[in-house]
Parts: structure tokens; sequence; C-alpha cells
């Protein structure tokens, strides 16, 4: 079968950072609030997706991570969600935790009307202050393999771009969260490549001072890379311990600022990038 995104008219793509509600640990739930967003998405247009870090469980499971219900759940609720966008025109990006031959991931999947066409895991694992990812997970970094999902032999690295037959200006790649907050972030190694539209799956908490930092962080790699970014981040309903996560979605483009999110809400924020503009 071909999958193909088809373009806006005149170069320019509608985009969407989208914060669900989300319950900790309960993946039927999670799955379900991910697909309705989906609906309302596709209904305004949307062509490319981008969904929190860790959404189909939860960022904050913390121990419950190494249960293996949870990661089977998972798995299975990503495939829920790509089952039901099988109609949907548009790339869309969900996180989940995946364990791959014996080592447990951070990743983001890449879905494509109705099947999963990548998985990229995270490079940078934070594990500083309130920061312990290394405890449950692996850096994706080194990983160059295939996993079976469905009946899709789906590739498992870093390193990919997402393109698009019928917009060749149309160049994706992906990061989550942390990586873009370390002095060599993987954009930087992406854009080289020709990826012109960078997506961040992310769980960037609350503290003060931090909303200006991030918005300026965002639109700062746009620059540098004169691309697209998309960075969509888990909001309230994750604050469950001793962390907020408050919701800060942020879409910029080469630089400059086409919108951000009020924080501490459950959103959907959408606009338009210029592809041509950046492949110009």
């Amino acid at each position: 079968m071909e999958r193909r995104i088809e373009p806006m008219k005149d170069g320019f793509i509608k985009v969407a950072a989208v914060t669900p509600k989300v319950k900790v640990a309960d993946v039927d739930y999670n799955c379900q609030e991910i697909c309705q967003w989906i609906d309302k998405a596709m209904a305004e247009g949307v062509k490319v997706m981008v969904f929190p870090e860790l959404c189909i469980t939860g960022y904050t499971c913390q121990d419950l991570f190494l249960q293996d219900r949870l990661l089977e759940e998972a798995l299975e609720g990503l495939q829920t969600i790509s089952a039901r966008a099988k109609d949907v025109d548009a790339l869309i990006f969900v996180g989940l935790p995946l364990a791959i031959k014996g080592k447990l991931y951070n990743v983001a999947a890449a879905i494509n009307k109705g099947r999963v066409v990548g998985i990229v895991p995270k490079t940078f694992l934070p594990n500083y202050n309130e920061f312990y990812e290394a405890r449950h997970f692996h850096s994706g970094k080194d990983i160059n393999t295939y996993i079976r999902i469905g009946e899709d032999e789906v590739p498992v690295t870093t390193n990919q771009i997402f393109t698009c037959d019928v917009m060749p200006s149309l160049r994706i790649a992906v990061e989550l969260c942390e990586d873009l907050w370390v002095p060599n972030p993987p954009s930087i190694s992406h854009a080289l490549a020709g990826a012109n539209l960078i997506v961040n799956l992310s769980a960037s908490d609350q503290i003060i001072g931090k909303e200006r930092y991030r918005r300026e962080l965002v639109s700062g790699q746009s620059a540098r890379l004169v691309c697209g970014y998309i960075y969509a981040s888990a909001g309230p309903s994750e604050s469950t311990q001793d962390v907020v996560y408050s919701g800060h979605n942020i879409i910029a483009e080469n630089g400059k600022l086409l919108g951000d999110s009020k924080i501490f809400s459950e959103d959907m924020l959408v606009t338009e990038i210029d592809m041509k503009l950046l492949e110009a």
C-alpha cells in the first residue's frame, strides 16, 4: 500500500502540538484520549501531529516501567492508535516505552495511515536533579535494528528522516525532550542530513523562568538549523508526584515563534509552516 501525506496549497503544511489528558499507567484511557485528539486534528486538516513523550503510558510511571504488563499494554495501545488512524492522511508521533532485545527504550513512534513507519529512541537521558530516566531506560544512540509490529518490520534508529513523495520540501526528524537541551542536539545531525522540520516529544517540567527559556530554546534551534520546530509537552495531569508539568507547546519557523500555548493547559496548538520558504 502506498502511504503518502498530501501537501497543503503553495507549500504550507498545517501542523499541531497536542497535550492530551493522561491517567498514569492507564493505557486504555490514554489511547482513547489520543484518538479523540487525532480526530479533532484531522477535522482541522492537520498533516503532522505531535504528542508528548511517553503519552501512551504517562511519563511519571516510575518503576511501573519495569512491569511486563504495562509494556505489553503500551505496544497494544500503539497498535490500537494505528488502526484507528488508518484513514488519517497525516504523520502522527506518539511516545511510549518499548522493550527491544532485553533493553527498555523511551521512543517516539511515527504512524501513517494505519501503520507504524518508524521508531525513534531517545538519545540523551536526564539523570540529574529531579530526573532519573537512566534507572529505567537505555540510550538509543547506537541502536540500529528492526522490530515486528503487526505485519510490518519497523526500523528502530535515531537516524531517520521521514519524507513525503508528493511534497519533497518536507523532511521530518525526531528528538525527545532532553535531546534538545544538551550541547550537541541530534537535530543538528538531522539538519545536516537534510531534515527541515524537527518534532520533539517532551515531558518538560515547570519551574520559575523555564517557560521563557524553553520558548527561546525552541525558537533559537529553529533559527540556527533553518527549520520548523514542533515541541509537544506533557500537561498538568502528569503532575501526580513532586514535579509539575504545564503542557507548554511551542511551534517555531526559522527563529520566528508561530505559536505557544498557555501553560497549565491540555489542548492543541495548530498553525501552518511554510516549507517552501525553508527550502528557499
